[in-house]
């Protein structure tokens, strides 16, 4: 199945046991805070994690995730009722609703053609006001992060709320122009083995820049980690903070 450890409910729960609030979060939510009672988009938002958190802290926020397993679970963490949140994809966002709008743990990724893309950054520039800001991640092709995408680099062990633990690696099936292939494998306890594969598209900081400015962004910042470090001295980052111009383009 692509993409299982958003749409299967067995995967979902190891998705949210793994992916555990850090550094990123830390950043994502500071961004946010800068704006007072922010009308927050979080798109691609998952489990809700970060989702909820920034409307505990008082923001109006909307999440949106294509995947009804993973909107399902984030509907029922505790403080999920304060969140308004809508399965599917940016095709469904009101015009200039928003102040803020994130694409967290590597969503941006996720659009793999270019077309797809420059569509997804068009619903943002229509989604947020004049002056509104952008803020995602995507991993710098140059740290080659997905060669420790193999048996050996990737292997963990995953504990679940039970107690239970889930047995997981990932394996790179795929390298071709910027675009990576792989596969998660995850053994539970009872023997079952569910695979998940998917594809990311590695984009260079001159790339993203040059996709933000034809939607109407301007780019304020690139940092290359998750405390402000440059380019190529950080965690493998780009870290991408953009405002929409004010007068936003004509689609």
């Amino acid at each position: 199945m692509r993409h299982a450890e958003f749409r299967h409910h067995r995967l979902v729960q190891v998705y949210d046991a793994e992916c555990r609030w850090g550094p990123d979060d830390d950043f994502f939510q500071a961004v946010v805070d800068e704006t007072p009672a922010a009308r927050v988009l979080d798109l691609g938002c998952g489990t809700g994690r970060l989702t909820v958190a920034l409307a505990t802290a008082g923001h109006t926020v909307t999440g949106v995730d294509p995947a009804g397993a993973s909107v399902a679970a984030a509907r029922a963490k505790p403080g999920g009722e304060r969140v308004t949140w809508l399965e599917g994809t940016s095709a469904l966002l009101p015009e200039r609703a928003f102040d803020v709008a994130m694409l967290t743990s590597h969503v941006a990724q996720f659009f793999v053609d270019d077309a797809d893309w420059a569509r997804t950054l068009a619903d943002l520039a229509r989604a947020l006001v004049p002056g509104g800001r952008l803020v995602f991640d995507a991993r710098d092709p140059a740290d080659r992060r997905w060669e420790l995408w193999n048996p050996v680099d990737s292997h963990r062990l995953v504990t679940l709320p039970d107690g239970g633990e889930v047995r997981a690696w990932t394996e790179v099936t795929g390298v071709r122009d910027g675009v990576v292939d792989f596969t998660h494998h995850y053994h539970f306890g009872d023997g079952e083995e569910i695979l998940s594969s998917a594809t990311l598209r590695f984009r260079t900081e001159a790339e993203l820049r040059t996709s933000l400015t034809r939607a109407g962004f301007i780019v304020d910042r690139v940092h290359g980690g998750w405390h402000g470090e440059p380019v190529g001295h950080g965690d493998g980052e780009f870290v991408v903070l953009a405002r929409l111009g004010p007068v936003a383009p004509v689609f």
